[in-house]
């Protein structure tokens, strides 16, 4: 059950960091930046993401245990 769980949350982090990645890049690309410096913008969102759920998830285990 444990298992199934932390996969589902892993999912779910990695879906929500997707999605931010593409809206930041589609923003960026509306706002008139190239495709290089998009996918730039959108690199450094989907990390930033990936990043806050760790240092998130870090805190919270240390909460628990």
């Amino acid at each position: 059950m444990a298992v199934a769980f932390v996969l589902q949350t892993t999912a779910l982090v990695i879906v929500v960091a997707l999605l931010a990645a593409a809206g930041a890049g589609k923003l960026a690309r509306l706002d008139g930046a190239t495709y290089p410096t998009a996918l730039t913008r959108a690199g450094v969102t989907f990390a930033a993401v990936i990043t806050v759920a760790a240092t998130v998830t870090a805190a919270l285990a240390a909460l628990f245990i």
